[in-house]
């Protein structure tokens, strides 16, 4: 609170970008966590709060009419246009946020005071949610030639490593500390995924120290354990993620890439992958394209094309395809390498895992490629994210990439994904707000130090307690599709509004499809909740309730008979799968035998109100000993909650 001089300020105006509305007159508060701005002119109370460690740039603009403007531009896309009356007042709330959303130190980031109220048994079993190593079992490691190994476990292999990592059984002790002396930072060849159908391998590692003619025994070594590991391929690729160009370049500081000469049966490949200074660029010149404020179609295309954003996430895409072919169709192990093998390296093996295995495609599973790829294996959070106060040119969208990556085969797989659109930006938030202790420091010896285990709080069981509105209505399961191919033309490429506008109200459609139906769905749950409630309730009826009367498990069957509309895969002949709430994928038509049935006497959703005063209904006549009204009245309730889920 010491970086606060002024907590409050009044008559405070917020400027709405995209429409001609009047400007919001209010209140602007400094807490020790938040801005807060709440609006006075508004009928109802209306706040808007932006979290301090958010913020990333704060501007103060020349003087208008109205007053002394604030820009704030925020890491999560949210742009807020504030004018303030004097001033001093301006001055202070500037100086206060450049030191609030820049802490010196990482004590003062919001992890460490952030208080849910949990007990610490409960914040240490969140901590144990993920655990890699039953990842590593599921891919049926050990095996007879992959082991894990605790190598590393006092950081002296490699620093940015985890304490425990998996490497071909084959290679010793002495292969693996002669290979880290040979790898930039230490970090040598460790596997990433494991494809059990063929023991096909994808494998990371950062560059070799070979200049332009070093070799290392040792690391020839450790890249033939890796391919002998793969019996049913005679070789295996090596791929580095940079541009050749960038690559030559590194040659000359005595780094560089593998000489095909010098180690036997790999094919080496380039895949060009510009550096974290040019994402940084082209999300800037992205973000002013999102900022026109009224752009013709040619401006805005121009711009989105000039800024080259859409080319380096077709780059990243192509790559993990690339990655995934060679594991699936070419039976090969592939390595992969950039500088150091904690950016692109991780954008292309995540994204490759989540082609080839479903599970990666589920809320646990994707929960665990992030802890796997990113946070395990030394993404650097904290400098890419620029939580701390640090140098400028470390940050860069490496994470935010892999996430629209993501995003991108979501709309061309749209029932392949156990989460929706909001699941992904909820993640991307918190990457940003240091609220949880997941994405803090750069590396797991620095969360040790930090005493992040035992200060913090996990990200991931906040995000399952909230997964029936990140849930995909449209999930045909777990089995229904394996191996992903999509479609990298230029075509396939679309921009992301609902993460660089996502605050832009005006910018997104009135009605959301998939946001109705997830809507609907919880719905149809609460009724069939109900229906049971009502079933138990009625003890009094001799043997089973009539045919005639329509249960909701019977409402589910016969939509489940009809197939889904206007999805872009092809279901012909496959029964529908269950979906994770126990539903049908069939569920979700908008027309169902039910319909048909009650299309006369079709009645509007029932509140819980009204079902609870059916019941009380039922229970005075069942005294009364009206067996046929009570029957009626059954008939009627769910009549209507079959109806509900046929509007789903």
């Amino acid at each position: 609170m010491e970086h606060i001089t002024t907590p409050k300020v009044e008559n405070v105006k917020l400027l709405d970008r995209y429409t001609n509305r009047k400007a919001a007159n209010g209140t602007l508060y400094l807490t020790a966590t938040h801005l807060i701005y709440v609006d006075a002119s508004a009928e109802v109370r209306k706040e808007t709060w932006i979290l301090h460690h958010h913020i990333a740039t704060v501007e103060k603009m020349p003087l208008t009419t109205a007053g002394y403007p604030l820009l704030i531009h925020c890491k999560n896309f949210h742009v807020a246009h504030f004018v303030i009356g004097q001033e001093r007042d301006c001055h202070e709330v500037y100086t206060s946020l450049l030191k609030l959303s820049q802490p010196a130190k990482p004590e003062e980031l919001y992890a460490f005071s952030y208080n849910p109220k949990m007990s610490k048994e409960n914040r240490e079993t969140g901590w144990k949610l993920i655990d890699l190593k039953v990842d590593y079992q599921r891919m049926g490691i050990p095996n007879d030639y992959w082991e894990i190994t605790d190598v590393n476990k006092d950081y002296e292999i490699c620093s940015t490593y985890p304490p425990e990592i998996v490497v071909p059984r084959a290679a010793n002790k002495a292969v693996v500390i002669g290979s880290s002396r040979f790898r930039s930072r230490g970090r040598i060849p460790v596997l990433s995924y494991l494809y059990k159908e063929n023991n096909a391998a994808i494998c990371r590692c950062s560059q070799p120290l070979s200049g332009f003619s070093a070799r290392c025994l040792e690391d020839e070594q450790m890249l033939q354990a890796i391919r002998e590991a793969n019996p049913g391929s005679p070789f295996m690729y090596v791929v580095d993620t940079r541009p050749k160009l960038n690559a030559m370049a590194n040659r000359a500081a005595g780094k560089g890439y593998e000489n095909e000469d010098n180690y036997d049966n790999i094919r080496f490949k380039f895949i060009g992958i510009e550096n974290i200074h040019v994402m940084r660029n082209s999300l800037q010149k992205l973000l002013e394209v999102c900022e026109m404020k009224s752009p013709s179609m040619s401006d805005f295309l121009t711009g989105l094309e000039n800024s080259g954003w859409l080319r380096h996430i077709k780059a990243v895409m192509d790559a993990g395809v690339f990655l995934a072919k060679a594991v699936k169709d070419e039976k090969a192990s592939v390595l992969v390498h950039c500088s150091d093998g904690w950016d692109r390296t991780a954008q292309v093996c995540s994204l490759a895992s989540l082609l080839l295995d479903p599970f990666y495609r589920t809320f646990k599973g994707f929960m665990v490629l992030i802890e796997k790829e990113w946070i395990a294996m030394g993404h650097k959070f904290s400098h890419r994210c620029g939580h701390l106060d640090g140098d400028p040119k470390e940050v860069s969208p490496v994470f935010t990439q892999f996430v629209e990556c993501v995003w991108q085969l979501m709309q061309q797989f749209p029932c392949t994904f156990e989460f929706n659109e909001h699941f992904l930006l909820e993640i991307h938030d918190h990457v940003y707000s240091c609220q949880f202790g997941n994405f803090l420091g750069i590396c797991h010896k620095e969360r040790e130090d930090l005493k992040i285990f035992e200060k913090t709080h996990s990200l991931w069981p906040f995000l399952l307690q909230k997964k029936q509105e990140l849930r995909n209505p449209l999930y045909r399961g777990f089995t229904a599709y394996k191996e992903l191919q999509p479609n990298t033309l230029p075509f396939s490429f679309q921009f992301w509004c609902g993460m660089y506008n996502r605050f832009d109200k005006g910018m997104h459609p009135k009605q959301r499809v998939l946001d109705h139906l997830l809507s609907c769905m919880s719905q149809k749950m609460k009724l069939e909740d109900n229906a049971s409630e009502l079933e138990n309730k009625l003890p009094f009826l001799d043997g089973p309730l009539p045919s005639e009367a329509c249960s909701l498990s019977k409402v589910g069957r016969a939509a489940s008979k009809t197939p889904m509309l206007n999805t872009p895969q092809d279901y012909e002949g496959e029964p529908p799968p269950v979906l994770s709430n126990g539903a049908s994928a069939g569920n979700i038509d908008v027309a169902s035998d039910v319909d048909q049935k009650h299309k006369e006497n079709l009645s509007p959703h029932q509140d819980l109100h009204d079902l609870n005063d059916t019941v009380n209904v039922l229970n005075s006549e069942a005294k009364d000993g009206k067996p046929q009204q009570r029957l009626s009245a059954l008939r009627t309730v769910f009549s209507e909650a079959g109806a509900c889920g046929g509007e789903a």
